[in-house]
This record gives C-alpha cells, sequence and structure tokens, in this order.
C-alpha cells in the first residue's frame, strides 16, 4: 500500500505540471481581445489534454484502490494486526487512579432523582 501511496504523490506532481505547462485556451479573462496565437500549438495541446486526463483517471484508479485496501485491512506484511492485538490484550489504565478500579459503565446509578422540577 506504501507503494501505490508513493506512485499517487508522483502522479499527482506530475498532472500538477502537466496543468501548469498547457495554454490557456480561451474564455474568461485569458483573452484580452487580441487574436494572436488563441489556440497555440495544436499537436502539443493535445498531447497535453490527453496525459491530463489519463493522468486524471490513474489519480481516481489509484486513490479507489487504497481505499478499498484501507477497509478490507490489506496489509502486506500483516504488521498492523500484530499492533491491533497488543493493544487488544493491554488492559484500559484506570481513570481514578491510585489502584482504584472504575466502575464498569453499564451500571445502574446508585439512586435516583424522584423529585419533579
Amino acid at each position: 500500500m506504501l507503494f501505490l501511496i508513493i506512485l499517487l504523490i508522483i502522479i499527482c506532481v506530475a498532472l500538477g505540471l502537466f496543468v501548469l505547462i498547457q495554454n490557456p485556451k480561451g474564455g474568461g479573462l485569458s483573452t484580452g481581445g487580441s487574436g494572436s496565437n488563441m489556440f497555440g500549438v495544436q499537436r502539443t495541446g493535445d498531447v497535453l489534454e490527453k496525459g491530463t486526463w489519463i493522468l486524471l483517471g490513474l489519480i481516481v484508479v489509484i486513490t479507489l484502490s487504497i481505499t478499498t485496501m484501507a477497509k478490507s485491512g490489506g496489509s502486506a506484511t500483516g504488521g498492523g494486526s500484530k499492533i491491533q492485538e497488543q493493544l487488544d490484550k493491554t488492559p484500559a489504565p484506570s481513570l481514578l487512579g491510585g489502584g482504584q478500579q472504575a466502575a464498569p459503565a453499564n451500571t445502574p446509578p446508585l439512586s435516583k432523582d424522584t423529585t419533579k422540577k
């Protein structure tokens, strides 16, 4: 899973570079009324646009696979399960301190307040 996370970071950086390299395609504030070089270099623009869509698709696929692996608990080393076993074996610390045991959470209160307010 660590490999996928590193690959995702590399693809995100590449996508950022692809977006920054592209020429603005028009509309909005980028058109200053002049018609010079409005479409840029067409071949380079097509390659960069297709590369942007491919990188975006890779980001979606890798993100979904990382999420699926994390939810299913799939890890290559299995180290997470050993840590969880140790945490389950460790007794919870007392909130009161001094060796006194706290009452379990499911015990009823000692006295009920029957006064009406």
